[in-house]
């Protein structure tokens, strides 16, 4: 009888990364693009792809060169309200056989300016996979366009075939965003935060802590409404990066404009929350007083289990979470998880090996595995989190837990413990 594969955390640390099972790994089997992946494993993924992603900057517009099976995964997004911002250079066989199309963008660029009533602040040009295999320098393409019109052309990368390598396709996307910015003045009392497309939630406790640091000014490419706003980011005396994808970004805005970073990780264990703000308060020079958003945070989650009891979870990958670090905190609070749908990477892998000393028995399955066709629920399992592990458990309560406003710190631990309260009961009623 065919099964989903999977491997318990216990013998996953013990084999150690380095010897991870091929079903863990993408490349060495066939992809499995289910309903459960296709929300992070397309091109027409929602949430902020590439595609959505380039057009960060504010008041930019997007030529996407690219063959019409590309293209045609735009629909979404011109659902929720980008229409206006896209435009196509579709690309036949002999475009792609003989390279002809790389003269067609600079005049693609000048109809679309001239099809605008307003000039934008710039062109991006989202390639795809065609680009990849051909090895088409961007840059000069940039350059060439910018000289046929005057507006700066940026690339966006949507190459599917780099998700795994040392510099992903969104990691390329943050620092093209981000690639606009000219040196000026900075301020001592401002600082940006990078790492994500929409900004964190309006309670975070992360801008009451910088306030007390003495910053006045806290900048996301989110909340920049216009291109003069956006360009204020260059004035940011440093960079706060939560998500790694933006490290790459970061490092470039070191380089050139000489605004150094600090890397800071998103966690649901409040203890290390506490820590790492400890750390950042140290490396500014400044000192916070967080105790009331911890103790709250943890009366909370006290509360939640009073409530609930000691569940059992599912924790898939489609969440504002790493699933394998969620999957740890909810253990440590004193919760089961019974099985990850979760990619496996040497930064998640500590995750992994601490679970194993608490958890042994906790399943890992890998979403892409073809294998995941024979998946059936064989353990207990009273609430899901993610968009994918409500796919497999149709009939059990959980939360998608995947906006676009990002949760960070105590408040977005605050806000999954909320929203699960709502869902289990909403479901027991």
């Amino acid at each position: 009888m065919n099964k989903a594969y999977f491997i318990t955390a216990e013998n996953l640390a013990n084999a150690g990364f380095s010897a991870l099972p091929d079903e863990l790994q993408s490349a060495k089997h066939m992809i499995y693009s289910s309903p459960a992946t296709l929300d992070f494993n397309s091109p027409g993924a929602r949430g902020f792809g590439v595609k959505r992603a380039g057009l960060a900057i504010p008041e930019s517009v997007m030529l996407l060169i690219a063959p019409g099976c590309c293209g045609r995964n735009t629909a979404l997004l011109n659902e929720i309200g980008y229409h206006e911002k896209f435009f196509y250079l579709l690309l036949d066989d002999t475009d792609i056989v003989t390279g002809r199309y790389l003269k067609k963008i600079p005049q693609a660029c000048a109809e679309i300016l001239a099809e605008l009533d307003y000039t934008p602040s710039a062109v991006m040009l989202c390639v795809t996979c065609v680009d990849a295999l051909l090895g088409t320098d961007m840059e000069r393409v940039c350059r060439s366009c910018k000289a046929e019109t005057g507006v700066p052309a940026v690339p966006a990368y949507m190459y599917a075939l780099t998700r795994e390598k040392r510099i992903p396709p969104m990691g390329l996307a943050r620092k093209s965003i981000y690639s606009l910015l000219k040196p000026q003045k900075r301020s001592s009392r401002e600082c940006n935060i990078l790492g994500y497309f929409s900004h964190l939630e309006d309670q975070c406790e992360i801008y009451s802590l910088l306030e007390q640091a003495g910053i006045r000014k806290v900048r996301e490419i989110a909340r920049c409404q216009t291109f003069a706003e956006y360009e204020e980011m260059s004035r940011a005396n440093f960079n706060l990066v939560l998500n790694a994808e933006a490290r790459y970004a970061a490092q470039d805005l070191q380089a050139r404009l000489g605004i150094p970073f600090i890397e800071l990780t998103r966690m649901y264990r409040i203890d290390k929350i506490r820590n790492q703000y400890r750390l950042l308060a140290q490396a500014i020079g400044a000192e916070f007083n967080q105790s009331s958003f911890y103790h709250s945070t943890k009366d909370l989650i006290e509360s939640f289990r009073s409530e609930f009891g000691d569940l059992t979870f599912a924790i898939g990958e489609s969440l504002n979470a790493d699933s394998f670090e969620l999957a740890l905190a909810l253990t440590e609070y004193g919760f089961h998880v019974a099985e990850i749908y979760g990619t496996v990477g040497e930064r998640n892998f500590i995750y992994i090996k601490k679970l194993a000393q608490i958890s042994p028995e906790t399943r890992i399955y890998s979403n892409l595995s073809p294998t995941m066709m024979h998946y059936e629920q064989d353990i207990q399992i009273d609430a899901v989190i993610g968009g994918d592990a409500k796919y497999y458990h149709k009939d059990l309560p959980g939360i998608h837990f995947n906006d676009d406003i990002q949760p960070f710190g105590y408040s977005g631990v605050c806000a999954l413990f909320t929203q699960l309260a709502d869902a289990i009961r909403t479901f027991r009623n």
